[in-house]
């Protein structure tokens, strides 16, 4: 049982660990919080500190834990994520940054079914769940695949495998991207609006440091630990009635009851994602909420220990097993969802700029986005890559439930 208290305390311990080192050195930021968690939890799993005998005691207490820390740390980070968007920013958007979002939306719903019909008769395993998780993690990245997974029930090891395949395929774009591949699709999309700079001129590099997005400097300082709390104490409250929603739909009879116990409760994580997801939009807009300080950074903190459970989880073998199967599903999610989405912008004369901006915004999370925009030069559409991160997040947790319930009645 100590190795269990170990890798317990390494699950709180290393994200913290992860964010002090992001926020001391500059050239860490470019390789993104997620990521740097994410490496961690594979060497926890190739380690195999995380492995334990079968079925032994062991095993058992270590998932029991595990599912705890995933269904307390994903209904925690959703609320702290979504507080300080501000949705009356939406309105005020420009119209080309809506286009870009619908387009892509649009794109990846289109990139789903489609390779769903395509798939669907080649004997992969919980394609439907596939599915769903991409569809909500192409709208908003990683939060929407712990909501989507948790909310259906998803194994880790199977959300592991989609986010590995995510991550295998999207790396090589983002440096790509980063490499100056952008100017690949301003000559695609040459087009201009008021979210982009002169295309004639040369870009170049402008110092946009990812602590726009993510800054854990003073997170607990005496100036901030109060309100910061205030913040985690909202997201406990709204916990609390997603959980008192989700007894009242197991007394309705909307749930089977415990088959050992009646008389103990069964919680449904649906209604508890749900639940807590729309308290947290209508918490938005409330300026007092918007104005709590940290509550992105809080908010990530728990994404982070969500994210090394989940990668902890990896099993290569289960990659080499499911290549054929769920990684050329997602390949082809991500292709055609991108270039169905590049059709979209050029029909609607979306920017290169703002196209390139609103993939990695759709495909990752907005911390990835401060550097391809310093790559490109361009620091205006980072505004724009906020709001389509902001609003991806509010509907991909929709969309992917909504995903699933339709491909189980087809």
């Amino acid at each position: 049982m100590v190795r269990v208290v170990i890798t317990l305390v390494l699950y709180g311990l290393l994200p913290l660990l992860i964010l002090y080192i992001f926020n001391r050195h500059k050239w860490v930021q470019s390789l993104s919080s997620i990521m740097m968690v994410y490496i961690a939890g594979l060497i926890m799993a190739a380690t195999g500190i995380v492995k334990f005998p079968a079925d032994s005691m062991e095993e058992v207490a270590f998932v029991q834990w595990q599912t705890l820390i995933m269904n307390m740390a994903i209904p925690m980070a959703i609320p702290l994520l979504l507080f300080s968007c501000d949705l009356k920013l939406w309105v005020k958007a420009l119209p080309k940054t809506m286009w870009a979002l619908v387009g892509g939306v649009v794109a990846v719903l289109l990139a789903v079914g489609s390779g769903w019909f395509l798939f669907r008769n080649k004997n992969i395993e919980h394609l439907d769940q596939v599915a769903a998780m991409m569809s909500g993690l192409y709208t908003g990245g990683t939060i929407n695949l712990g909501g989507v997974g948790l909310s259906l029930g998803i194994d880790a090891s199977l959300m592991s495998v989609v986010l590995g395949f995510q991550l295998m395929l999207t790396i090589p774009f983002l440096l790509f991207l980063l490499s100056g591949g952008f100017q690949t699709f301003r000559r695609m999309l040459p087009y201009r609006d008021e979210t982009t700079n002169e295309l004639r001129k040369k870009p170049r590099r402008i110092p946009v440091p990812t602590n726009e997005v993510e800054d854990y400097s003073g997170l607990l300082t005496r100036d901030n630990w109060f309100l910061t709390l205030a913040g985690w104490g909202l997201a406990l409250l709204i916990l609390g009635i997603g959980i008192g929603v989700s007894i009242l739909y197991w007394k309705l009879g909307f749930v089977a009851p415990n088959a050992d116990n009646p008389e103990i409760p069964v919680m449904n994580e649906m209604v508890i994602i749900l639940t807590v997801t729309i308290l947290s939009v209508a918490a938005s807009f409330s300026r007092f909420v918007r104005s709590l300080p940290k509550t992105f950074e809080s908010g990530m903190l728990f994404l982070l220990i969500f994210l090394i459970v989940v990668s902890s989880s990896f099993r290569w073998h289960a990659m080499v097993d499911n290549f054929r199967g769920i990684g050329m599903f997602i390949f082809w999610t991500l292709c055609c969802g991108g270039l169905l989405h590049l059709l979209f912008c050029r029909l609607l004369r979306v920017s290169g700029d703002l196209y390139v901006v609103s993939q990695i915004s759709l495909l990752s999370s907005p911390t990835f986005v401060p550097p391809v925009v310093a790559a490109m030069g361009n620091k205006k559409v980072l505004l724009s890559g906020r709001v389509i991160s902001m609003m991806g997040g509010v509907i991909g947790i929709f969309l992917g439930i909504g995903v699933a319930w339709l491909l189980s009645v087809l």
